[in-house]
């Protein structure tokens, strides 16, 4: 699946059990084309859009907008995602006090009332799990997941971070990339989220890595640049079921949702820098076995079934 120079050829192989359940189709969504689920009194858009186990949130925020989360609804931590350099976020929590995260990175919200209020006009990223409830029927493709899909594991959290809900900060600034493990990877209860190194110019396409995932859904969200999707979906015993192949171009910002367990690579093409950002709710158990992949672990820890931490 992968070239030799790949850290994910380190990676265990796994093979999709035989079903007759039905794939779930593969989703795409090129943010400047649709409508923005809601636009706030000061002007801050978002397009709300899901998967099986979680709501990814992008909004164009407007400098000094707060975007506010109460007690009453956010009964889990969510995370927040700066795709770019270049903008500060500040945090206010009632109970955890007051953090920012600057430049690209993420950050862990606890439960509770709730803050973001960008100091410059900014992209930003807020994952919620499925289990806060308001937000699903915002999404653009609502409708997609009326029912569960069979063959996408449900969301179990992974343990509560070690000394208890504050607000976490995790900045790729203090995280260099090495030849050694895959982008970088942060993890909390409910997510795991792998920022890519940005990329100038197109994909050699004679060094793709089709793969796939047995049960888990991937969610690639476009930041920079475009990107062409190449899914193809398995077949059946159910000639109804079959698909043909997709060949799906996204630009930024942008988001995919691939099903399990369809073959899947992304592709960059054209001029400029590219940049995807990975995002898998439950944590990928493969990514978390492998010492040193994931940079808070520490903090995030794995189940037991899972090695490495």
């Amino acid at each position: 699946m992968y070239s030799p120079t790949d850290p994910r050829a380190t990676l265990p192989g796994g093979s999709a059990p035989r079903s007759d359940d039905p794939v779930a189709a593969f989703q795409a969504f090129a943010l400047d084309d649709l409508a923005p689920s809601e636009v706030s009194p000061a002007g801050s858009a978002t397009w709300y859009v899901r998967g099986q186990n979680f709501v990814l949130a992008y909004t164009r925020a407007v400098a000094g907008d707060p975007l506010v989360r109460p007690a009453a609804v956010q009964h889990h931590e969510y995370v927040l995602v700066l795709p770019h350099d270049g903008g500060t976020v500040r945090i206010d929590h009632d109970d955890a006090g007051t953090a920012q995260l600057a430049d690209r990175g993420i950050a862990v919200v606890p439960a509770g009332t709730s803050s973001l209020t960008a100091a410059g006009d900014l992209d930003l990223v807020r994952l919620f799990d499925i289990r806060t409830t308001d937000l699903a029927q915002l999404c653009h493709n609502a409708q997609s997941y009326r029912e569960p899909h069979p063959r996408i594991a449900q969301l179990q959290p992974w343990p509560d971070p070690v000394g208890g809900p504050r607000i976490r900060v995790y900045r790729n600034a203090d995280h260099p990339i090495s030849p050694d493990r895959f982008g970088r990877i942060f993890r909390t209860s409910a997510f795991m989220v792998n920022f890519g190194e940005p990329k100038h110019g197109p994909r050699d396409p004679d060094r793709l890595s089709p793969h796939h995932h047995d049960d888990f859904e991937q969610c690639s969200l476009t930041v920079a640049g475009d990107y062409v999707h190449h899914v193809r979906t398995p077949w059946t015993a159910k000639l109804s079921q079959w698909r043909p192949d997709v060949h799906a171009e996204i630009g930024s910002p942008g988001v995919a949702i691939i099903p399990p367990p369809t073959e899947h690579t992304s592709r960059a093409v054209g001029d400029g820098e590219h940049q995807l950002i990975d995002i898998f709710s439950p944590p990928r158990a493969d990514f978390s076995a492998k010492p040193g992949w994931v940079r808070n672990a520490d903090e995030y820890p794995a189940p037991d079934r899972v090695s490495g931490g």
